[in-house]
């Protein structure tokens, strides 16, 4: 079936961001909603995750990434929601027209709102410019999974992991159980950049090492990995001299960061954060676009896929109502930052628009170092709206908090504060 050349909302990306950004608009009065999707298939990165953990949250029982992916798909084609599969989004103009190529050729499609949801990609080997060769077996975690969980191809034998976010992780276990002998994996920082649930459960169950505080400083072979030195780092991120030691492998997986993937948005003039990387967002999660709005990875990393299902929903019910009202239906009182101070890294969103706040928000944001007896504050107009401790802290968990409408309206326009203090590590 040929679209139609005008939707209420677009949405860009048919991974879970996308998928519940649709729904939720089909729900809150968009009458006609499109997701636009690269692959042959809706859901995502979830459809290589078949681990489970996912959804305790939005369904209350544990699901295998394809399941989620799955359900999420089911509630959107339900609403009522149209896709685009095979379908690559060539650009966005600031007068939310959308040019994309597919299977129908050249397609320029105009929208009362548009939905980035692009989600994010893996940092390649070449960022980090490892001394050696370009010899083959060197993958990126996510590259790996998808090997061997969907092609059901071993990438190795003899395994050494750099990096120990959760898809670090996560392979680390996946490549033990598919009878390959993961070495180690090894950490730049001092702590785990991953959930302490996957340290424990991937890691600790199987006796596979972290070594933090450690990086990967030559590769050696040059057709095929033959081993790599991992060198101790100072507490200045430099390897320290004397300290490599050789591990001999086949393979070396990476997991040493996500990447927003924000080419759509930089182009369309869409402000975006130094720290995240993604869109600055107003309450509304709409971007410095008007009618274009953001969520899920393209916006911020995420540690876990329920909270990109509620930021999601909460766009498509800002795209349907700005598609459905206009600008008009977000009417500016004021528009005031959002900062943040001590050890918080960034808060999501940056600012906020006195004018058309909802009855609560959330706010969504990370440490950028583990912190002990954690004393977490929001603050505004030199008022402390909300106080609480937490015993610890660390990078790898997205934390989130609730503030009513009342309460800042009361602050006046003085701006927020999301402050985090207490014992660094």
């Amino acid at each position: 079936m040929r679209p139609k050349s005008r939707y209420d909302v677009i949405v860009i990306g048919g991974g879970p961001a996308g998928l519940a950004a649709a729904a939720s608009a089909q729900g809150h009065g968009a009458n006609d909603v499109l997701v636009i999707e690269r692959a042959e298939r809706l859901g995502g990165i979830l459809n290589q995750c078949i681990h489970n953990g996912f959804g305790l949250i939005t369904y209350g029982e544990e699901l295998t990434g394809p399941e989620y992916a799955h359900r999420a798909e089911l509630a959107a084609r339900e609403a009522g929601v149209e896709v685009l599969l095979d379908t690559m989004v060539l650009s966005v103009g600031k007068d939310r027209t959308v040019t994309c190529v597919g299977p129908g050729g050249l397609l320029a499609l105009s929208a009362g709102a548009v939905v980035l949801a692009m989600g994010c990609r893996e940092r390649p080997a070449g960022a980090l410019a490892i001394p050696g060769f370009r010899p083959a077996g060197v993958y990126t975690a996510g590259c790996a999974q998808r090997l061997v969980n969907m092609d059901g191809l071993l990438p190795g034998r003899e395994v050494v992991i750099l990096g120990s976010g959760d898809i670090g992780l996560i392979m680390a276990r996946r490549m033990t159980l598919e009878g390959a002998h993961v070495a180690c994996v090894a950490e730049l920082m001092p702590y785990s950049g991953g959930l302490k649930r996957n340290i424990v459960q991937c890691l600790d169950d199987f006796d596979i090492p972290l070594l933090l505080s450690h990086t990967v400083t030559r590769i050696e072979g040059r057709r095929r990995v033959e081993a790599v030195w991992l060198s101790e780092v100072g507490t200045d991120g430099r390897p320290v001299p004397g300290t490599e030691v050789r591990y001999p492998c086949d393979t070396l997986l990476l997991s040493v960061g996500l990447l927003p993937e924000n080419e759509l948005s930089r182009e369309a003039g869409v402000a975006l954060s130094s720290v995240t990387r993604g869109p600055e967002v107003s309450q509304s999660l709409e971007t410095s676009v008007s009618g274009v709005f953001a969520c899920g990875n393209v916006l911020h990393v995420h540690d876990l896929v329920d909270y990109v299902t509620q930021e999601a929903e909460a766009a498509g019910a800002s795209a349907a109502r700005f598609a459905t009202g206009g600008e008009k239906a977000f009417s500016s009182g004021g528009v005031v930052p959002v900062t943040p101070v001590g050890a918080v890294r960034y808060v999501v969103p940056q600012r906020l628009d006195l004018g058309a706040l909802p009855q609560s928000i959330t706010f969504r944001f990370r440490v950028g170092a583990p912190v002990d007896a954690a004393t977490v504050s929001v603050e505004a107009g030199g008022r402390t709206l909300l106080r609480r401790r937490r015993p610890i802290m660390v990078p790898g968990q997205m934390e989130q908090l609730t503030i009513g409408r009342e309460d800042l309206l009361a602050a006046g326009d003085y701006g927020v504060t999301i402050r985090v203090e207490g014992d660094g590590r």
